[in-house]
């Protein structure tokens, strides 16, 4: 089938179940001139037709759950409630975006009339946001439905009016090439530019992509390492484009000493069923536990011992991935002031690539960045702090972060209003007594943080503002009436618009 939207090595019957072959840069070429041409025609089915397609996309998962589910399980060992429960939370990002759609509020769009000022005539001015073009997203390993080809990146890509170029994911490509399928199906369906979703596989791919004239952005979940490196190629470009990298994060949670009095075997049996959710494989896993140096600091540590001690050990997503977990533990058994707690159980499938839940400890004062570096699996650093300064100055040693969580009681007031600040500077997202596992797709939600967590620590890549990255503002000054988009023409809008400064939000 000669598809732009398809390279060479792949045809949409191989998606089925096998791993379609690497492409090399001319299919890649062809894909990306294909995604430039498809562009106009994406922008101008406006937003109730993508809408309507973002819906679409939605229902064509929907249609193919049973196959979809069990290929990821095959492909990943994430189990079918979970892979489950993720391909919902897909079709609910897809609908999301269909309502971001319809409301409007994220074009900002404004309009300042021709007026006099004291400095002298003002034209007329019409401001709101465009496609920025074609963009490259990333598949993840750990989410192969909600942050791959049908994820939150692609979702709000297309919503935005920019066609999207995937990078499968190695760990999953058949579970890729699957959803591709019902996807590009719907596509064509609802009379979409075929090419406005396209799909590439292999290492060298992912780079060409990256590199291609034709793309203006990227999305990105990953390493750090890889993430890095993708995002160097970004910059050195002859045109330099924007990367949107989530790179990693260990999630800070902080016990207060009134807390640990309060509810210290509660918070360790909520932190264990954290750190080992998924196997650890969570971007959002707690891996650094502040804990009091206290009575109760020890008595909460001693329930993490036995919690974690009894925790069955589970699969990781990959060889790779495997191993990296394992050089992270021995990196802590050989780091001075590092000492381990305790180690899960071996039960449970998964073969050679099984992973024992970990817990290991250190003072604060003994902080290192190596010690500090993300572990990405079952396994978790508890620091034991003196005080609040002592607890202040662990802080300040970590980088940005996609979360900090803070388990306090009502007597703590002090301590957060000393803390707040920081908090707020190393992250995106601050819970309090709760656990940062889970990430809600709404409209208020941010999904991000200063580097290395990301690599734009103003963007979230969850949800409805995470359209903004693929959108730029442009200006109509003095324009003629026939050639302003209907957003900003002259009379009543559907969507809010600021006026002349006045908000003018439409009556539904």
């Amino acid at each position: 089938m000669d598809d732009p939207a398809v390279g060479g090595g792949m045809s949409l019957d191989q998606s089925a179940g096998t791993a379609p072959a690497a492409m090399d840069a001319t299919e890649v070429d062809r894909v990306c001139r294909a995604a430039a041409d498809a562009a106009p025609d994406l922008d101008a089915m406006g937003r109730t037709a993508r809408a309507a397609l973002l819906t679409a996309l939605g229902q064509a998962l929907e249609a193919d759950r049973t196959a979809i589910v069990a290929l990821a399980d095959r492909e990943t060992s994430l189990g079918a409630t979970r892979l489950g429960n993720e391909l919902t939370r897909t079709r609910l990002q897809l609908e999301l975006f269909a309502e971001v759609l319809t409301e409007g509020s994220y074009l900002e769009a404004t309009i300042d009339h021709r007026a006099d000022t004291p400095i002298g005539p003002r034209p007329d001015l019409r401001r709101m946001l465009v496609p920025i073009g074609p963009v490259a997203v990333f598949g993840a390993s750990n989410f192969p439905l909600a942050f791959s080809v049908p994820g939150g990146d692609t979702a709000s890509a297309l919503a935005a009016g920019c066609p999207v170029v995937v990078k499968a994911h190695p760990a999953h490509p058949a579970t890729s090439a699957r959803c591709f399928q019902a996807m590009h199906e719907a596509v064509r369906e609802r009379g979409a530019p075929p090419a406005a979703l396209a799909l590439v596989h292999g290492r060298e791919a992912g780079q060409a992509v990256v590199q291609h004239p034709a793309i203006t952005a990227v999305g990105f979940t990953g390493s750090t390492a890889g993430g890095r490196a993708l995002f160097d190629l970004a910059c050195a470009r002859p045109v330099p484009i924007p990367f949107y990298g989530e790179l990693g994060s260990v999630n800070p949670l902080i016990v207060t000493a009134s807390a640990a009095t309060e509810r210290g075997a509660e918070i360790a049996a909520g932190l264990t069923a954290s750190m080992t959710l998924g196997t650890g494989q969570f971007c959002t896993k707690p891996g650094l536990l502040f804990v009091p140096d206290t009575g109760d600091g020890d008595l909460l540590v001693d329930e993490l011992r036995r919690a974690i001690t009894a925790a069955a050990a589970g699969p990781m997503l990959t060889a790779d991935i495997h191993a990296a977990y394992q050089r992270g533990l021995d990196a802590w058994r050989h780091s001075d002031g590092v000492s381990a707690v305790a180690e899960g159980g071996v039960d449970g499938p998964g073969g050679a690539l099984l992973a024992r839940p970990a817990l290991f400890s250190v003072d604060a004062g003994a902080l290192t960045p190596d010690v500090l570096e993300e572990r990405f699996g079952p396994a978790a650093l508890v620091v034991r702090y003196r005080d609040s300064d002592e607890l202040a100055a662990g802080l300040a040693r970590l980088g940005g972060q996609l979360t900090v969580s803070v388990h306090c009681a009502e007597t703590d007031q002090a301590l957060l209003t000393h803390l707040h600040t920081m908090l707020r500077t190393i992250a995106g997202r601050i819970v309090f007594n709760g656990y940062p596992t889970g990430v809600a797709v709404t409209w208020a939600q941010h999904h991000g943080g200063p580097y290395p967590a990301t690599t734009s620590a103003p963007h979230t890549s969850v949800g409805a503002t995470s359209i903004r990255r693929w959108l730029r503002p442009v200006v109509y000054q003095d324009a003629p009436a026939a050639l302003l988009p209907v957003e900003l023409a002259e009379g009543k809008a559907s969507i809010p618009r600021r006026v002349d400064g006045d908000l003018v939000v439409p009556i539904r």
